[in-house]
């Protein structure tokens, strides 16, 4: 079931490059921002535990007071997955025009972020070895130190999505002072908890057999390969089997009129993750807490002085977050964001779901977004 879910995030995700601007979809963060003449500046930080990240900074458009704002992307995406739709749709071009300095982050193990200071990608094992964990308790600490630094301000907004969400929820629960450091949360499809995802699963046995198979070959990076290798030959064959197949394994059927499309998506390859850091998106599923990852009960006892690893607890958040959810996100139910709001407390500043048909990669590519979710995230971060 939960390898299921994480392969629908794969597909969804991967579904930005399908609907995004066609031209954009091989480009670069930079090349799509010099092709539309947008000052540009690459940043790196480098983190305490050797981990060389990338920031692309978007200069304001406007010649206003600069307000850092940061953004971070999701689950199988970086930073261009904020610009790719192009200056009308793409959620980093609009802050910029509203007058923000925009920082979009790349977390480590992305194509942007795939530097270390001894440890090599292709042949350290070791370089894979993290989760989500420490994106929340170690990348985003060092990014918001780092604009911060760079912009003499004292705090900055942020904008998360998916994943982004998670990481800002794991750096408030063990690294509270920051709460300081960030004016406003803005949250599309918070992800905290997963437990009421609506999808297609393959049951508790296929889990088990993949999760055996990415150790016993030790793939510490994901996907392989071979996944969209096998899609994209179904998908040259029949478009209706592709169709088929796709609603079968990712729990999705396109609704696109060109019968090239599910092709064309599939001969790009998604943004690689580490297999520890969807496994512990697994783990949270499957244990319906959101928590440190669980490394079995006896290294549990050496790490965490427990059995099971503790949760992360979200009312140590005090930034006002807004929370925004779709009905039709497979991925983020309104059962699960209500979940969010609720521990959040009095940090939920706004639980807001959006009408309209909004699934996960619709929060980047959705031809409404800017109407349903950027507009009125815009307001909201003007009163901060």
């Amino acid at each position: 079931m939960v390898y299921q879910k994480v392969l629908n995030v794969c597909f969804f995700i991967h579904l930005f490059r399908v609907f995004a601007d066609k031209e954009n979809a091989h480009l670069t963060t930079p090349q799509i921002l010099n092709k539309y003449g947008y000052p540009i500046e690459i940043h790196h930080v480098t983190t305490s535990d050797g981990y060389i990240l990338t920031l692309h900074r978007i200069l304001p458009a406007k010649n206003t007071i600069r307000k850092p704002v940061l953004v971070l992307h999701g689950l199988f995406v970086e930073s261009s997955s904020f610009v790719s739709t192009g200056v009308k749709n793409g959620l980093g071009f609009l802050l910029a025009d509203e007058g923000y300095d925009v920082w979009l982050g790349n977390v480590r193990g992305t194509p942007s972020s795939r530097n270390h200071t001894t440890l090599h990608p292709n042949r350290d094992p070791k370089f894979w070895d993290f989760s989500w964990h420490e994106m929340g308790t170690i990348d985003l600490p060092a990014m918001v130190d780092y604009v911060l630094n760079v912009t003499y301000q004292a705090s900055l907004h942020y904008v998360g999505y998916s994943q982004g969400t998670t990481i800002f929820f794991v750096m408030m629960a063990t690294h509270p002072t920051y709460n300081a450091k960030i004016k406003v949360h803005m949250a599309m499809a918070p992800v905290a908890y997963l437990g009421h995802m609506k999808s297609v699963p393959f049951g508790t046995t296929w889990n088990n057999i993949l999760n055996l198979w990415f150790k016993v070959f030790k793939i510490n990076e994901v996907p392989p390969n071979n996944l969209f290798f096998v899609l994209r030959r179904v998908c040259s064959f029949s478009f209706k089997l592709c169709n088929l197949v796709s609603m079968s394994i990712f729990g999705y059927k396109t609704n696109q009129e060109d019968s090239n499309t599910l092709t064309y998506f599939l001969t790009h390859f998604v943004v690689p993750v580490s297999r520890k850091q969807g496994h512990h998106y697994m783990q949270i599923i499957k244990s319906g807490y959101f928590r440190r990852y669980d490394f079995g009960r006896r290294k549990n006892e050496e790490m965490y002085g427990s059995s099971n690893p503790p949760s992360y607890n979200l009312s140590l958040v005090t930034t006002k977050c807004h929370l925004f959810y779709s009905r039709d996100d497979l991925l983020v139910s309104e059962v699960d964001a209500a979940r969010v709001c609720k521990e959040l407390g009095g940090a939920c500043a706004s639980s807001n779901l959006v009408n309209g048909t909004i699934k996960h990669p619709d929060w980047l590519i959705g031809n409404r977004i800017g109407e349903l979710v950027y507009s009125k995230l815009l307001n909201i971060m003007a009163d901060y």
